[in-house]
């Protein structure tokens, strides 16, 4: 019977399809060209006819978006999603042309466009913006799904749905679900390589061997709220529901609208909105629990599925503190100091401890796997300077570096328990079984005994305690210069083993052909193109090839400084090997080379909104680095080359070999820095303190050659004045002449050509003091600050 139904569903397919794309084009509340939609003010939207759908701007934070919602305001798709909210002086336009065009003070994105000629526009009731020529319809909102697909909309062969962030924020979130060449319809967590073992659902394509090679396959949502597949091999058909509306609901179908999301805790459901009784329904969930979705609970944190509920809740390891209590799923920092000498003769100066909890498992890439009994599980660990988790599990002992990831509550499997290792009586987790000791430092028992001695002398002598007062600051003092020396060691992170993937050495010499294809030198070595054979995917692969402890130092800063920031204006850190001498980093793949490849070699010019969108991407990058991490990063090394550029022309930082890090109210280091000639600030040539301004600096000239598209100093110029860009720029600005800075093709742009010199010119102030912070300079560019005036004298 269920095989009828479905060979009937893909008899009437095709009509069904028809039926709604007929109905699209029938649709009388067409937009005329040369319409405009405005934030505050009407019109701020256009309506579907019926009014169920509407397209336009809607409320995110303090700004703005532009997507598609209904009534109830759930919001179906976002344009351009990861861009930040919009001001109140943004517009919509639908041109003359037939361009669809958000007009912001700082430039214009263009929304939807077509080769063909275009007519009007419609907001239709089945969720579609559609742009006409004539009866046509060349371009729909449908042909690009963001986390949603409505009834009548299909997720072909290669698309994906990304999950929101939030409920509320809807810029790309930490989950994607892929219609794969295989047929199968599978969901990742975004920042995992894309294998099988990645993978946390799916709906796999039926007796796949009979089936032979996949041809055409899409996943749709039929108008009674049928969520199903279909794919083809070229001479038949298989058509599956995945999941259905029909026998779950006793919605009223004509009331009714339905939606499949992929939601923020990255579980794929449908839904039905009813609007007679403004009520919403789950009508199926490809998940029990948000404990099931990979990743759900982020790094250095596990998973609790609460007991009969879908809801998932987040705790930290035991030592670890949440990154924002508000948002739990964002994982955990550690709240203790790494020892650097554990395991040496200094070990006694900080002694850890064990605390066991039963039906934890661990997730992730264990670095070893032997068996032994419970207790030796334990000890292994607590020896183990690298090891901070450890799972026991049917007699065998896996042990885990940091971070600990994809780690859930197994409640009804008894088998399982994990030994978690933090700094000697720190304890956040009440109901665990009690930690067990390590050993304990002389100091740590000194401590104690003085504490218990004094604190009774307080109750009966006044004058012993203010002996005690005055020891204890001195003891204080020795401890507190101990720890500073720690945090001042540049090469030291809070993160060190941050990683997610343990690469062996023959994978990586496989995927470059034996190192075959370089495409750039990095700080402390050659980086040559790979395939990972997992996914196919291509990847950027360091090599450590500097000989001695420089080497070793910039490899350490590298590793620990991207390997604790995620940001997407970062190149992203995939994994790493470390095999006998051999040291790699595996990075994300970056098309487009570098800045200085695009800026400086390119044989056009890139426009001048391209330049302003490279430009901000960085400084973004950058005040993510100063004030969005856990500890401040300091790159010490800003300039195009160590820009990188992906396929959708995505500014990302790399090359962290020279990263220096500051703790919380620390003002800077005195280290001796190298950096680069023409990009280093001048402070730094007489040993001075070093701080965030060191990165101004930097980015200030490179700010000025994006702009000029040319290298800071340059002898191939028509007169002396233009050797050294940062004095020819200042002599421009001076005598009110910058339009000669970039040609005559980039005068309409004279605005923002002036505010991009103001602030490249504060940056490069010789008084660090008078340069601005990042997060100013982000300000400045987006137009939402005013510029000082002092900068530029």
């Amino acid at each position: 019977m269920a095989n009828l139904t479905f060979t009937f569903m893909l008899l009437m397919l095709p009509f069904v399809f028809a039926a709604i794309q007929v109905g699209a084009q029938q649709q009388p509340s067409n937009i005329t060209l040369g319409s405009f939609l405005y934030p505050n003010r009407n019109p701020s939207y256009w309506p579907s006819s019926s009014g169920l759908f509407s397209f336009g701007f809607y409320q995110k934070g303090d700004g703005f978006q532009v997507g598609i919602w209904l009534p109830d305001k759930t919001v179906v798709w976002t344009a351009n999603r990861d861009d930040p909210p919009l001001h109140l002086d943004a517009y919509i336009e639908f041109t003359k042309g037939g361009k669809l065009i958000l007009w912001t003070k700082q430039n214009k994105k263009i929304i939807a466009e077509s080769p063909q000629p275009v007519t009007s526009a419609s907001m239709l009731d089945s969720g579609n913006f559609v742009i006409y020529n004539k009866t046509i319809v060349v371009w729909e909102s449908f042909d690009y799904p963001t986390d949603t697909i409505l009834a009548g909309q299909r997720l072909t062969l290669g698309q994906s749905l990304v999950s929101s962030v939030t409920e509320v924020d809807h810029s790309s979130g930490r989950f994607y679900l892929s219609m794969q060449a295989d047929g199968n319809l599978v969901a990742y967590p975004t920042n995992y390589l894309n294998g099988p073992e990645a993978s946390y659902w799916g709906f796999m394509l039926q007796s796949r061997g009979e089936f032979g090679e996949v041809s055409s396959v899409f996943i749709g949502l039929t108008p009674t709220g049928q969520l199903f597949r279909n794919a083809s091999n070229g001479f038949r058909f298989q058509v599956n529901t995945i999941g259905n509306t029909s026998n779950q609901s006793s919605t009223n179908k004509a009331a009714a609208i339905y939606r499949a999301t992929l939601d923020p805790d990255g579980i794929f459901r449908l839904y039905t909105h009813n609007f007679d009784n403004s009520s919403l329904e789950i009508n199926w969930s490809a998940l029990e629990n948000q404990c099931k979705a990979r990743g759900f609970c982020g790094l250095n944190s596990y998973c609790t599925a609460k007991n009969g509920s879908s809801i998932g809740d987040c705790s930290c390891f035991p030592g670890f503190s949440y990154v924002n209590r508000a948002m739990k799923f964002q994982g955990c920092y550690r709240g203790f100091v790494y020892e650097e000498f554990c395991g040496s003769s200094r070990d006694s100066t900080l002694a850890y401890n064990v605390t066991a909890i039963q039906h934890l498992k661990v997730g992730g890439y264990p670095f070893s796997q032997v068996s032994m009994v419970e207790q030796d599980c334990r000890n292994s660990c607590l020896d183990d300077c690298t090891c901070w988790a450890a799972l026991y599990m049917n007699g065998v002992c896996s042990k885990f570096k940091l971070p600990l990831i994809d780690s859930t509550i197994e409640q009804n499997d008894e088998s399982i328990k994990s030994f978690v290792k933090q700094s000697y009586n720190i304890s956040q987790m009440a109901g665990h079984s009690t930690p067990y000791p390590g050993k304990t430092g002389n100091r740590n028992e000194s401590r104690k005994e003085i504490i218990l001695i004094l604190s009774l002398v307080l109750g009966s002598v006044a004058f012993l305690f203010t002996v005690f007062a005055i020891f204890s600051y001195i003891f204080y003092r020795s401890r507190a210069d101990e720890y500073q020396k720690l945090l001042e060691n540049p090469y030291l992170g809070p993160n060190e083993e941050f990683t997610l993937r343990s690469f062996s050495y023959s994978e990586l010499e496989k995927a470059t052909e034996h190192f075959k294809e370089e495409i750039r030198h990095g700080s402390f070595g050659n980086v040559y193109k790979g395939i990972l054979s997992e996914g196919n995917r291509t990847v950027s692969v360091k090599r450590l090839e500097k000989i001695g402890d420089e080497g070793e130092r910039e490899f350490k800063a590298e590793m620990t400084a991207i390997g604790q920031a995620r940001h997407k204006n970062l190149v992203h850190l995939l994994g790493f090997c470390l095999e006998g001498s051999e040291k790699i980093l595996v990075y994300e793949y970056m098309s487009n080379g570098s800045l200085a490849d695009i800026i400086f070699n390119s044989e056009t010019r890139p426009s001048w909104e391209q330049r302003m969108r490279l430009a901000l991407d960085i400084s973004r990058g950058i005040l993510y680095l100063h004030e969005k991490c856990e500890t401040c990063i300091i790159h010490c090394n800003i300039k195009p080359h160590n820009i990188l550029v992906d396929d959708s022309w995505t500014a990302k930082i790399s090359e962290f070999g020279l990263a220096k890090f500051l703790v919380p109210d620390q003002v800077g280091n005195q280290l001796q820095l190298k950096g680069t000639r023409g990009y280093s600030a001048p402070e730094l040539q007489n040993s001075a303190l070093i701080s965030d301004k060191v990165d101004v600096y930097s980015y200030g000239v490179m700010l000025l050659e994006i702009i000029c598209c040319r290298s800071n100093m340059d002898v191939n110029v028509s007169t002396e004045d233009e050797i050294f860009l940062p004095n020819w720029v200042h002599k421009c600005f001076v005598e009110n002449d910058i339009r000669k800075l970039v040609g005559d093709k980039e005068v309409d742009h004279a605005k923002s050509l002036e505010r991009m010199v103001k602030v490249g010119l504060l940056c490069i102030h010789d008084n660090p003091d008078l340069r601005p912070s990042m997060r100013n300079v982000v300000l400045m560019l987006e137009g939402t600050m005013d510029i000082p005036f002092l900068a530029w004298y």
